[in-house]
């Protein structure tokens, strides 16, 4: 694991609520899953600007990729059984084998390999808790713009600048963090 990679599972691991959830969503047992997105960019954003605790997260966004079931009734039932795991969190469970559907792309490969397809470098970070308590990293896209506080669209996102510059806006990181870079 790479040093910045090594920082990002430090945070995370520290953050006992964080853990909590990652011990939840490893008791479903999905294939190739990880938290990713704002579970991990926002954790590792108020820590670096000193917010202590982590603000509470407006979605969990938990992936996984599975050829074989693209169901959406799939992804609802590993919902509830969060539900019932952790109650009230507000659980997002979707299956990566069928989200290039609707962005009108070829199949995706793995998790890792949607992720670039999403349009922000600092959202393309998930982290897995692994049967022996360690975590993996899954971070195609590298954890420099992260921890570098640089917020860059990713080469699909440079594709749909205006989808960038609207998720920008609406989730109004330049306000929620104002030491970071945004890059078009």
């Amino acid at each position: 694991m790479s040093q910045s990679s090594a920082l990002v599972a430090r945070i995370i691991a520290d953050d006992a609520i964080a853990m909590e959830q990652l011990r939840a969503v490893r008791s479903l047992d999905l294939p190739d899953w990880c938290i990713a997105a704002g579970f991990v960019r926002n954790r590792v954003w108020d820590h670096l600007h000193g917010i202590v605790p982590p603000r509470e997260p407006v979605d969990i966004d938990v992936i996984y990729f599975d050829a074989g079931d693209v169901s959406r009734e799939s992804e609802a039932a590993f919902e509830q059984r969060l539900g019932r795991l952790l109650p009230s969190l507000p659980w997002q469970v979707r299956n990566q084998a069928r989200m290039h559907v609707w962005k009108e792309l070829p199949p995706h490969r793995d998790t890792a390999d949607s992720m670039v397809y999403w349009l922000e470098s600092v959202t393309g970070i998930g982290v897995r808790l692994e049967v022996d308590d360690a975590l993996t990293v899954i971070a195609p896209l590298g954890t420099d713009d992260l921890l570098n506080l640089r917020c860059r669209p990713t080469a699909f996102g440079r594709s749909r600048l205006h989808e960038y510059r609207a998720r920008v806006e609406a989730k109004r990181w330049r306000k929620l963090w104002p030491r970071v870079n945004f890059i078009e």
